[in-house]
C-alpha cells in the first residue's frame, strides 16, 4: 500500500486549519497540547500477562488472555524490543507501565515479598535511554498465596502480611523509578479479592482490606517520585457475588487517604461510562488515573477502538483539565492516562499501536472542539449546543491527525501496519 503523499498531507492540513480557525479553534495550540499528554503503555499486552518469574502460580484473579497469535515476548529483552517498535509508530512522548512479575530474576525463585529495585535496574536503564517514564503495579495474582481469591483482605493474617510486604516493596521500586527518570511513577494497587458465592459477612473483609492498605501506605513517600493509586472493580471471574475492593470502597478510601483513584473503563456495568465519573471524582481528589480499555460484555479488555465511549472519555479529560474558557489549551496533569487490555488473538504490537493511536486521536478531537458549543451552553441555548455538537462531527480533524503523525515522524494513516508486518516477518515469527 503506497505511503500518503507529504504535499497532500500539508495541503489538507492547511485547509483544515483554516476551517477550524473560522470556528475559533487554534489548531496549533491543540497540537502543542496533545504533544504534552503521555499515555502509559502496559507491558502485559506484550506477553499475555505472563511475566518473567520462576515458579509463579496460574494466572487467576479473574484474568485470562485468549488467543495464540505467534511471536509473544519470552524475555525482558524481547519485550523491550517490541515496546520500541510500538513506540516508534505512536506519535508523542509516552510511558511504560510494568507489573511486579516482569522483573528480571536471573532464573532464581524470588518471591513477591522479596522483590527489590535491583530486579528492575535494566528496565530503569532502558527507560532512561529511551526518554520514557515508568509506572508500576504490585502483582497480587498468579501466586499460590492468591489461589483462593483473596490477598490483602485474606482472613489469614500471615497471608495478608505477605501481600502488604509485596505492595510496600512495589512502592519502593516506584520511588526508585521516579528518582532515576525525573518523573513520578504511579504505583497502582489492584487486588482480585472477592467471593464466588454470597458471603455472610461483607464488612469484615473490607475492614481488613482498608487496614492492610493503611499498612501498605504507612511510609510517606515524596510525590515527586511516586504517586499511589488504588483501583476498584465491579466483579471478576470467581468473584461474581462480592468484590471486596468495589468502586464505592476505593472512592471512599482514595478521598479519605488522598490517593489517586484509578477508574478502569472495563470495571463497571456495561451501561456505565467512566466519562461521566471523571468530573465528579475530581471535585474531591486532585488527581486520578484512568485505565482506558474496551469491555465487551463487561471487562473483557478488548483493544481500544475509536468508539463513542472513548471519545466521551477523551472529551471529559480535556474539558475537565483545561476548565472552561482557559487559553492556551494545555491540560494540567490532573488526569493520568494508561492503556489496559490484553489480546492474544492479534499481533500484540499492532494491539498497542491501535489502542494508543485511537486514544490520542480521541484527545485531539476533543482539543479541536469549537468554543461555540460551550458558549451556547453558557447562554442557555441548548438548541444551538446540540446543533453545533452534531455539525462538529464532520469537521476535518482527520487531516489534522495525519499532519500531527507526519510532523512527529511516525507513519500516517494505515502505513504503520506495513512496519508491523515487516517486524513480524523478521522478528516475531522467528520466536519459537
Amino acid at each position: 500500500m503506497p505511503r500518503p503523499n507529504t504535499k497532500k498531507i500539508s495541503t489538507a492540513f492547511r485547509l483544515a486549519r483554516e476551517r477550524y480557525a473560522a470556528l475559533g479553534v487554534d489548531v496549533g495550540a491543540a497540537l502543542r497540547a496533545l504533544a504534552k499528554i503521555p499515555v502509559s503503555l502496559h507491558c502485559w499486552q506484550g506477553d499475555d500477562v505472563g511475566g518473567f518469574e520462576t515458579g509463579g502460580g496460574a494466572l487467576g484473579g479473574g484474568l485470562v488472555a485468549t488467543g495464540n497469535y505467534p511471536g509473544k515476548a519470552r524475555t525482558p529483552d524481547e519485550l523491550r524490543m517490541d515496546f520500541e517498535k510500538a513506540l516508534s509508530l505512536i506519535p508523542g512522548k509516552h510511558r511504560v507501565n510494568l507489573h511486579a512479575m516482569y522483573g528480571e530474576f536471573g532464573g532464581e525463585r524470588v518471591d513477591r515479598d522479596e522483590i527489590g529495585v535491583a530486579h528492575f535496574k535494566n528496565w530503569i536503564a532502558w527507560a532512561r535511554k529511551n526518554d520514557l517514564g515508568l509506572d508500576f503495579n504490585p502483582t497480587c495474582f498468579a501466586h499460590p498465596k492468591a489461589a483462593d481469591g483473596c490477598t490483602l483482605s485474606h482472613r489469614d493474617k500471615g497471608i495478608r502480611q505477605f501481600w502488604i510486604e509485596h505492595c510496600r516493596r512495589s512502592r519502593e521500586i516506584g520511588v526508585a523509578m521516579g528518582k532515576a527518570l525525573g518523573t513520578p511513577c504511579i504505583t497502582n494497587v489492584w487486588v482480585p479479592d472477592g467471593f464466588k458465592d454470597t458471603p455472610a459477612d461483607r464488612a469484615t473483609p473490607r475492614a481488613r482490606l482498608a487496614e492492610s492498605l493503611d499498612s501498605v501506605f504507612e511510609k510517606p513517600l515524596s510525590p515527586k517520585h511516586n504517586l499511589d493509586a488504588v483501583e476498584g472493580k465491579l466483579f471478576g471471574i470467581g468473584a461474581e457475588s462480592c468484590t471486596v475492593g468495589s468502586h464505592e470502597f476505593y472512592l471512599g478510601y482514595a478521598i479519605t487517604r488522598r490517593k489517586l483513584l484509578c477508574l478502569d473503563a472495563g470495571h463497571f456495568h456495561p451501561t456505565e461510562s467512566i466519562a461521566d465519573k471523571i468530573s465528579s471524582v475530581l471535585l474531591y481528589l486532585p488527581e486520578i488515573l484512568l485505565h482506558v480499555s474496551r469491555g465487551v460484555r463487561w471487562d473483557s479488555d478488548h483493544v481500544v477502538t475509536f468508539t463513542d465511549e472513548l471519545q466521551a472519555i477523551a472529551r471529559e479529560v480535556i474539558a475537565t483539565t483545561i476548565g472552561w474558557g482557559e487559553s492556551p489549551l494545555e491540560p494540567r496533569r490532573r488526569i493520568h492516562l494508561g492503556l489496559d487490555y490484553f489480546d492474544a488473538s492479534i499481533n500484540r504490537i499492532a494491539a498497542w499501536v491501535i489502542g494508543a493511536r485511537n486514544l490520542l486521536r480521541a484527545l485531539l478531537l476533543a482539543l479541536l472542539e469549537p468554543p461555540a458549543i460551550r458558549a451556547a451552553e453558557l447562554a442557555g441555548d441548548t438548541t444551538a449546543r446540540l446543533a453545533l455538537q452534531e455539525e462538529s462531527k464532520s469537521l476535518p480533524f482527520g487531516a489534522v491527525w495525519d499532519y500531527y503523525c507526519e510532523t512527529k515522524g511516525v507513519p500516517v494513516g494505515e502505513a504503520w501496519l506495513a512496519e508491523v508486518r515487516k517486524y513480524e516477518g523478521e522478528v516475531l515469527l522467528n520466536r519459537k
